[in-house]
């Protein structure tokens, strides 16, 4: 008989079981059977492995090898392969829910009556009607609700499916996606979660346990129900035994033995590294595989990756400890709970050009990681722009350190912090930052000029309304991000060749193939000679100028103050031959405070972070 007349025989002989029990006759049910025929076969036919593989868990790893967070959605999968799933779990799951899997097409006539029987004649029920290749549809391609259609359906799926893969295939794929209660799904992640241990190291009565569960994960929860769970394993093992799986020996000798759980809890801290990872991981499948934001990120939380990270977490943890003790003192919270002033920290590794640490907030345990600053927030950089935009492009241009400039009122220019120092050279102004000069040059460079360069770098809130002159006293219109203005000034260490920041160095799927192996997007953005000038001036930043006593002890260092117009936004970004660190300062909602300046909170917590960062490090010479 063939596939077609054979189904067309299964829908006549259903529908004389329906036209008997009354329903039939209704209107529509001979053409609503045949169009769920219909329907099962194009689900069968476009269907993939990769349907099954959904919901994998993933791992990220720190700069050293350690994993430091795991990547799931509600479906916790760790998938096995058919030649990874032990014999005794395929053998275990056969035998009681499925012991004719391996004869029938799909569905079995055979296992509904011996269902019926058993219930009839025991009171209970010791093995479901629905057969393996059934659950697994109705578990990935159906709802659990109680209708003739889905029933129906169902079988007709099954039969399908049957048509499309190997017997191997259907029972691999439906021991990964079966619920284990507690956020399981599949034999390995119940494994882990139950025993710390893989499947593979379980014993008979251990793999018996935890077959045990799917049948009814809320009874039989071996965290909440253990002697319920111990009881289907008994059932399971007398199962295995009637059909000559195990011996008498084997089955006494695991009925008898104690289980002894050890639930694992990852107790992963989540940090503010971690959302950053998060989206350079997403960005990252977005290069390599053209689709959108959405669809990678899922990707990310369900396809079981290892993603490969330069975040060192002793930096990571040294960073976010130095910005809550520098904030301590200021306790004022926002309505949701959070802390009114807040800060945002990025160190970038100098030798690589990756993200060494990422710091988008204060810690507080009642409010989420999810808002990182670092790379989120745009705000004025202030006179931590200059060297940028006005300063490096000039002696691009010809100018030096020791060229002679005039700090003097413009009309309807900026004024000065301080004083007007009249005649003075290019190095004292900025060390002194001296507004006047930084908004002559830029008007003789134009503006034009000026942002091409943070275009350059990948600034990306540069506006229309930002080519104005006051730009270059950090008057941008939505501003930079912390992570932004970082890689600018590692840019001046780098030789002037600006690498793309990210922390991501490798993705790879679940079988161990490389998915992402990020290249670094390098550009020659200054002259190298530029940037070593630039560098050598702002040194004196911290021995003379606005950051003047906060140069590293044996560790030459330079770097730049920021601070906007009514103390809104405090920065300092500096660097040492080894790391760019930057550091940002201020409110959510932009308000004024006396006590705010780049030379304050930010210039501290720079200082005390990078002091540590360096304790164990030779001393280097900038641009070595």
């Amino acid at each position: 008989m063939n596939s077609f007349v054979f189904h067309l025989t299964q829908i006549c002989v259903l529908c004389i079981v329906l036209g008997a029990i009354g329903l039939f006759f209704v209107a529509g049910y001979p053409q609503k059977v045949f169009s769920l025929y219909l329907e099962a076969q194009t689900v069968a036919r476009e269907s993939s492995a990769s349907d099954f593989q959904t919901g994998q868990v993933g791992e990220v790893y720190d700069s050293d090898g350690n994993r430091i967070a795991l990547l799931q959605n509600d479906k916790n999968i760790i998938y096995l392969t058919s030649d990874q799933i032990p014999e005794l779990v395929k053998q275990a799951f056969v035998s009681i829910e499925d012991k004719r899997f391996y004869k029938h097409h799909g569905s079995d006539s055979f296992a509904i009556v011996r269902a019926v029987t058993s219930l009839l004649g025991k009171g209970r029920i010791t093995q479901g009607g629905s057969t393996i290749t059934q659950q697994l549809v109705r578990n990935i391609y159906l709802t659990h609700t109680i209708r003739w259609e889905r029933k129906v359906e169902e079988i007709f799926i099954a039969h399908a499916m049957e048509r499309e893969y190997s017997k191997d295939e259907l029972l691999e794929f439906y021991i990964n996606n079966i619920y284990f209660s507690n956020g399981c799904y599949g034999i390995e992640a119940a494994s882990q979660k139950y025993f710390s241990r893989s499947v593979s190291d379980l014993d008979l009565s251990e793999t018996a346990f935890l077959c045990a569960i799917p049948n009814n994960p809320s009874i039989y929860d071996p965290l909440t129900h253990a002697d319920k769970t111990i009881e289907r394993r008994n059932l399971i093992l007398q199962n295995m035994l009637d059909d000559g799986i195990i011996n008498e020996r084997q089955y006494t000798d695991a009925v008898n033995e104690k289980i002894t759980l050890n639930p694992y809890s990852p107790s992963y801290t989540r940090t503010w590294a971690h959302t950053y990872i998060y989206e350079c991981a997403t960005r990252a499948l977005m290069e390599v595989t053209g689709k959108d934001y959405d669809t990678c990120h899922d990707m990310l939380y369900n396809n079981g990756y290892k993603v490969y990270t330069s975040i060192d977490m002793e930096a990571q943890e040294l960073l976010q400890t130095t910005v809550d003790t520098e904030l301590e003192d200021y306790n004022t919270r926002n309505n949701n709970g959070s802390y009114a002033l807040q800060a945002s920290a990025v160190t970038i590794d100098n030798t690589t050009g990756l993200v060494t640490a990422i710091v988008g907030g204060r810690s507080q345990d009642d409010v989420s990681a999810d808002y990182n600053r670092a790379y989120l927030s745009f705000r004025q950089p202030g006179s931590s722009i200059k060297p940028l935009i006005v300063y490096t492009p000039a002696l691009e241009r010809g100018y030096t350190a020791s060229s002679t400039v005039v700090d003097s009122k413009e009309p309807d220019g900026p004024s000065n912090a301080g004083s007007y120092s009249g005649a003075i050279s290019l190095r004292t102004a900025v060390e002194q930052s001296k507004n006047t000069v930084a908004y002559k040059l830029f008007r003789e460079l134009t503006p034009e000029v000026g942002l091409q360069y943070l275009l350059n770098m990948n600034f990306s809130s540069i506006q229309d309304s930002d080519y104005v002159l006051s730009a270059a006293l950090g008057g941008l219109s939505k501003g930079a991000s912390c992570l932004e203005m970082t890689s600018a000034y590692a840019t001046l260490e780098n030789e002037g060749v600006f690498r793309q920041p990210t922390c991501v160095t490798l993705i790879t799927d679940s079988a161990g193939n490389v998915v992402v192996r990020p290249e670094t997007e390098e550009k020659q953005v200054y002259q190298s000679s530029a940037a070593h000038e630039m560098t050598n001036i702002l040194e004196g930043v911290l021995t003379r100028g606005t950051a003047h006593g906060k140069a590293l002890t044996n560790m030459p260092c330079a770097g730049k103050t920021g601070t906007t117009n009514d103390n809104i936004d405090g920065w300092f970004v500096g660097y040492t031959a080894y790391y760019t660190t930057g550091v940002w300062v201020g409110f959510d909602s932009p308000r004024s405070t006396h006590s705010l300046s780049g030379a304050t909170y930010p210039l501290d917590i720079w200082y005390n972070y990078m002091t540590e960062l360096h304790k164990d490090r030779s001393s280097r010479n900038l641009n070595d």
